[in-house]
């Protein structure tokens, strides 16, 4: 609901969606007599944009344009940065075997990739090893650790997992092989042996390191590939050779970055808008493969990212081979990499079908767990692979946490769980405690997600425990749940020069929403069914100008069934995303519609 001391925007309390509407920051109504125009106005709705989002008047300069240059902070200002950047350096010094360890999602994907390429570039070949979701589950295992060593490795550098592998990574110590760990999940006070292990979340992370704990494992993984590549320019490694265009690398950590959902603020956004210019480029045998899979006839946006190239790097490791991606990632081929990008095409679409099937199943335990404010779905012969997926549907659905438990995942019958957060509630940190409590085989996350492993017969007491615990923060949330503007225009102000101008602050993701336009007051000129549940609209205003809009999934939502049973004659505001429509001869603002409102 909208707030009590602050009057509602449009003066909408309680739109179809359940939510008040109001401003994220300022009043940037144009729809006055001049039907929206925004001639003169560009700078003033950047501006805007970017002071709605936090940042203060007097850095908008370095917000507008984001660099590296801008945002790039000293490597060694992270706890054993230096460390890892000494071993790894003396590794390719001493032309050591190197096996980069990387868990089997994008982020992992792509932080393996990256440091694998990187000491290709440095005349070190580096061996990957990605395990098996289903047969050995998250992170670095004792078993695999102590095999690599035998099979020659005396450096391991793990990516985006390791972080809490206490015993795994004694069982390496006691082999005699030296760890590197690069994370970014949640630790606790005691760490795991190794030879270092940066992950700007240490509990004992200085300022600078702790303020970009918001980092994927692939940005921490940048950063140790710029300092090791100073440290070997102090060691005089580059006098007779040339030294690697670390900038070429930015693609996958923009990739890694926006698939795992961090928050696209300060750095990430200043590597993520820079990995899309090298994305364009194509550079990247594999990654220009992959765009091609994903039919894009275009350089990929952000939205690409997390929509269509991120998801078919995950399904490898959801439903298929999990060194797939990396193998992508890597290869110079461009056969190989057409190839994979098939099999890897051909996956995500059985990622689907089995996404569907556990989501109907999980959805159907909602109506009893009502009350909950965390909700902890649970089924037999759910897919592991999916559960992370489904999670997130349904929190985006109800407003609440979520884990999906997929039981009898392991030769122990526990139950493998995956969950999703909303802003506002650590559920990383809530899932380690829950460990520490007794109530979890495994567990651990961030604060948006987080991953687990847990008894069936522990299930009641842990819903009951989260449910304790997080919902204050939850019915916070919740009662905070506005639909916020950027903007309201009339019908003739939604123009695709609208959309670029919107888009020139971005990119955009969590942490740094895409703007959202409301758009009215309008009549529908037309109303229907597209695809399984997209509800697809054609808008016209008191001016004369009409546009599309589309509510993606939401034809059993009460707006979708209100959009194509509830409002014919009716008038009504609409808001969303602005994005453009090229599939014409001409291209076309059109709406992405999130929620709607009755103007009369």
């Amino acid at each position: 609901m909208a707030s009590r001391h602050v009057p509602a925007v449009l003066g909408v309390e309680r739109s179809l969606g359940g939510r008040g509407w109001q401003w994220r920051g300022g009043n940037m109504d144009l729809g006055g007599a001049n039907g929206g125009g925004i001639a003169g106005l560009e700078d003033d709705i950047v501006t805007q944009l970017l002071l709605a989002r936090g940042v203060a008047r007097e850095d908008l300069a370095r917000h507008r344009t984001p660099t590296l240059r801008g945002f790039l902070p000293d490597p060694s200002q992270f706890r054993d940065m230096d460390a890892a950047a000494e071993r790894l350096a003396e590794a390719v010094l001493g032309q050591e075997t190197v096996t980069v360890y990387g868990d089997y999602d994008v982020d992992g994907a792509t932080s393996a990739a990256l440091l694998v390429r990187l000491l290709r570039l440095l005349g070190q070949p580096a061996r990957y090893y990605i395990p098996d979701r289903l047969l050995e589950g998250y992170g670095p295992s004792g078993e695999a650790l102590v095999r690599l060593a035998e099979e020659g490795s005396s450096l391991i550098v793990t990516v985006d997992c390791g972080a809490m592998a206490h015993d795994a990574l004694d069982q390496a110590h006691r082999a005699g092989v030296d760890v590197i760990v690069v994370d970014h999940h949640k630790c606790a006070a005691e760490l795991p042996v190794a030879a270092a292990l940066v992950n700007p979340n240490r509990l004992d992370e200085g300022d600078i390191g702790a303020a970009h704990g918001h980092l994927a494992a692939v940005g921490v993984a940048f950063l140790l590939a710029i300092a090791t590549v100073r440290t070997l320019r102090q060691r005089g490694y580059f006098e007779t050779r040339p030294e690697p265009d670390l900038l070429a690398l930015l693609d996958l950590v923009a990739l890694g970055t926006v698939a795992d959902v961090a928050a696209l603020h300060g750095l990430n956004r200043a590597m993520v808008a820079q990995g899309l210019k090298v994305m364009a480029r194509r550079e990247n045998t594999g990654m220009a493969a992959l765009i091609d899979a994903s039919r894009l006839n275009r350089a990929p946006s952000c939205s690409d990212l997390g929509f269509a190239l991120g998801p078919r790097i995950n399904a490898g490791g959801r439903v298929g081979e999990s060194t797939l991606g990396v193998r992508l990632l890597t290869t110079e081929d461009p056969e190989e990499a057409r190839a994979i990008s098939a099999q890897l095409s051909q996956l995500n679409e059985e990622r689907r079908a089995i996404e569907a099937e556990v989501q109907e199943a999980a959805e159907a335990q909602l109506a009893a767990q009502h009350n909950r404010a965390v909700l902890v779905l649970a089924g037999k012969g759910w897919h592991p692979g999916v559960i992370g997926i489904v999670a997130g549907r349904i929190k985006e659905k109800t407003g609440k946490p979520t884990l999906v438990i997929a039981l009898d995942a392991d030769e122990n019958g526990n139950g493998k769980g995956s969950g999703r957060s909303v802003g506002g509630v650590d559920l990383g940190a809530a899932i380690i405690a829950a460990r520490e409590h007794g109530l979890l085989v495994a567990g651990g996350g961030h604060a948006m997600a987080a991953g687990l492993t847990v008894a069936p017969a522990r299930l009641d007491a842990l819903a009951q425990w989260l449910d304790e615990r997080l919902s204050a923060a939850v019915m916070r949330a919740l009662e905070e749940r506005s639909m916020l503007l950027d903007l309201a225009v009339a019908p003739g102000g939604l123009t695709p020069g609208l959309v670029e101008t919107l888009d020139s602050a971005g990119p955009f993701g969590v942490g740094w929403p895409a703007p959202r336009v409301a758009v009215g007051p309008v009549r529908l000129v037309k109303a229907d069914l597209v695809g399984k549940d997209h509800v697809r609209v054609i808008a016209s205003g008191r001016d004369g100008a009409s546009f599309k809009a589309i509510a993606f999934r939401a034809a059993e939502t009460e707006l979708g069934q209100a959009l194509l049973h509830g409002a014919k004659g009716r008038s009504l505001w609409l808001a969303g995303r602005a994005k453009i429509d090229d599939w014409g001869s001409r291209p076309q603002a059109e709406l992405h519609l999130e929620d709607a409102a009755w103007a009369d």
